[in-house]
């Protein structure tokens, strides 16, 4: 079942969202070389608590940590961990989930470390740029299918492996919620979007193939041919004038 939210909760994700983008943007002042991944977890935590918040990842599902940081082939659900040191070049995909009020916001980004490749770079702002596109067909009476399909046309552009085994999600009160929100798929399939639906779109691009594997400790996703991965992340409800992206200062 999608669950529709009212005026009255869309203004509580709002605040739950403006946290995450502010979490995120100081969170992003963090990453240079030698820091840990653990550090940039722990500088989370404490940010978002100081803001009234909880942070939803912990305890999600078993789940340890505050923030999923995945590194180069990590595509998605790194954890942090003190043995994790970022280096020149690297680029850092970092997922952050706020609860406030008793609904969630969900929010990522990835980012250089230092002086990244051209390559790395283009295959940021493509992911980045992609989730843009992809909101943009978020609108009332397209169906959910429309979204997938328009961000996998921009992938296929610069031959990026679209992640299929990961996907966006309704979102509201639970971290995931009913519909699912591929970035990939037809046209004019899927629930029909209407006002009140907030979705978190998240498309996931890789260097090389689509496919992915998930490591032994059970949470971490990364390439399976070893090539760099790109991940970004909105929380966008739909409201009377159109798509609001929630996760923004």
């Amino acid at each position: 079942m999608i669950f529709l939210k009212s005026k009255d909760e869309i203004e509580i994700m709002r605040r739950a969202g403006k946290i995450a983008a502010e979490v995120l943007l100081k969170v992003k002042e963090k990453v240079v070389p030698g820091i840990t991944t653990e550090d940039i977890d722990r500088h989370a935590e404490e940010l978002i608590r100081k803001m009234g918040a909880t942070p939803t990842f912990i305890g999600y599902q078993g789940y340890p940590k505050t923030l999923c940081t995945s590194i180069n082939e990590e595509v998605v659900h790194g954890i942090p961990s003190p043995d994790k040191i970022l280096q020149d070049g690297d680029i850092i995909g970092i997922d952050c989930g706020v609860t406030l009020d008793g609904f969630v916001a969900d929010h990522a980004m990835t980012l250089p470390v230092g002086t990244i490749s051209d390559t790395r770079l283009e295959l940021l702002e493509a992911t980045e740029q992609a989730l843009h596109v992809g909101i943009g067909a978020f609108k009332l009476d397209n169906r959910i299918g429309d979204i997938g399909h328009t961000i996998q046309t921009f992938a296929e552009q610069f031959n990026y492996g679209v992640v299929r085994d990961f996907v966006g999600h309704g979102i509201g009160r639970k971290m995931h919620e009913e519909p699912q929100v591929p970035n990939f798929g037809k046209p004019a399939t899927g629930p029909r979007i209407k006002l009140g639906m907030v979705i978190a779109i998240e498309p996931m691009f890789n260097l090389g193939t689509h496919e992915v594997k998930v490591l032994e400790d059970g949470w971490t996703v990364e390439t399976k041919d070893g090539m760099d991965s790109a991940h970004f992340e909105h929380t966008i409800a739909l409201t009377e004038e159109g798509p609001e992206i929630l996760t923004k200062v």
